[in-house]
């Protein structure tokens, strides 16, 4: 079994090096002498034979059990290594087999039912609270945040994100309605309606968000302009004048992705604007890797460009703006990962090192993946009539540079209605 394992690594490692202790003790090592250098440490047999056949899914699942360690170096040493081996073509034979068989499934996989994602939500979202705080900035924003220098502190990237958002959404005048699919902890939402002078909609599936953000914005006076709805995208009625989704989209499911824009074009008022911001990928359209679906973001999946826009074209919508964030999401997860090394032992309190062990791998391996496996963030601005936003870009930084004044008024919020069963 050894000496087919360093057969196929001997295939697969074309850029550094990897060095591989087995179980009784033996090393290998692969690759050339530039370049990044790593180890990795097998405990058994066992995971030397799952390695062979499924390693998308078995290096996280040994990772996580610890029968697999980094030899001489850091998780995320190895992890690199491995991720730029692959970017530069390197092919594991039992990675292209299991690639292939879950191409064939991809779509008849991807419906995602009001039913199946509630339980997809409450797998990543509902859990501890106290867990999110932790590693996230103070305004909890699960998604990516932007740099525009690259020397931002997370909070301060965290913000120019929502400005950015907000600028984009043209808030030119206060008391615009506007819903907020898949609002998280509220942060967002409640940006908009305290600096931009919106009268927000959020809508999640989490219980775990919908509590925590009720609760922030009585909290901060805003339970007249904010209101958060446990309810599904596709149950919700009524006319906004403004849509926003951050972070969301990948969780619609690829067979949903004409149902999200018909919904969308069905809630946004005739002048209306929306912003959809999600993770995607630039090289086509591809398979959520088996490891992060099974434990992370069940029933996720980051589409390519090319497969969001066959699913607007039909709806009406008119695209008015797109923008491509690249290495905006590996530098949040940067900060994301170094703050959750930094509060392992209270994360383990609240769970146990196994499950740190997981999310790490989580973090790690999702930054190397926007670094060097061609995901990227991109947002998407739609309208159902050209002339609902100006005819360039100069309005984005002017909001961006100075927030509309507005003066505070109460408006009654749009009515949101129930399908039956939802």
């Amino acid at each position: 079994m050894r000496a087919l394992f360093d057969v196929v690594m001997g295939q697969f490692v074309r850029f550094g090096s990897l060095r591989i202790r087995y179980p009784d003790g033996r090393i290998s090592v692969h690759g050339v002498a530039n370049g990044p250098v790593a180890g990795m440490a097998f405990a058994d047999w066992r995971a030397v034979r799952r390695m062979l056949f499924n390693p998308a899914l078995a290096f996280g699942e040994e990772y996580t059990d610890g029968a697999i360690e980094p030899l001489d170096c850091t998780l995320a040493d190895l992890v690199e290594v491995l991720f730029r081996n692959q970017a530069v073509g390197g092919e594991h034979p039992g990675l292209l087999v299991q690639r292939n068989l879950r191409r064939l499934t991809r779509f008849a996989t991807g419906a995602v039912t009001p039913a199946r994602a509630r339980r997809n939500v409450a797998h990543h979202y509902d859990l501890n609270g106290r867990l999110y705080s932790l590693f996230l900035d103070r305004d909890r924003q699960y998604s990516c945040a932007y740099f525009p220098t690259g020397n931002e502190t997370l909070e301060e990237a965290q913000k120019a994100k929502k400005q950015h958002i907000a600028a984009k959404l043209l808030l030119d005048r206060p008391d615009l309605s506007v819903l907020d699919i898949g609002c998280g902890w509220g942060g967002l939402s409640l940006t908009l309606a305290q600096d931009y002078g919106a009268l927000v909609t959020g809508i999640t599936l989490s219980v775990e968000q919908h509590a925590e953000a009720t609760a922030r914005a009585a909290a901060a006076g805003l339970a007249d302009r904010v209101r958060f709805e446990l309810i599904d995208y596709r149950a919700v009625r009524g006319r906004f004048d403004r849509i926003v989704s951050v972070g969301m989209f990948e969780h619609v499911g690829l067979a949903n992705y004409a149902e999200f824009f018909i919904t969308v074009r069905d809630l946004l008022a005739e002048d209306g604007v929306a912003l959809i911001h999600a993770i995607g990928r630039s090289d086509g359209p591809g398979i959520t890797n088996a490891w992060i679906d099974r434990y992370i973001f069940p029933g996720g999946y980051t589409p390519a460009l090319s497969e969001v826009f066959s699913a607007v074209e039909p709806t009406g919508l008119v695209a008015t703006d797109c923008e491509i964030l690249r290495l905006h999401y590996a530098e949040t997860l940067r900060h994301w990962r170094r703050r959750f090394a930094a509060n392992r032992d209270a994360i383990a309190a609240l769970y146990d090192s196994r499950f740190c062990r997981m999310f790490e791998l989580y973090l790690i391996g999702a930054e190397m993946t926007f670094r060097y496996l061609g995901q990227m963030v991109w947002q998407l601005q739609l309208a159902r009539q050209q002339d609902a936003v100006p005819l360039t870009r100069d309005y984005m930084a002017q909001a961006a540079a100075a927030p509309v004044e507005y003066r505070h008024t109460t408006r009654d919020h749009p009515t949101l209605s129930r399908d039956a069963g939802d």
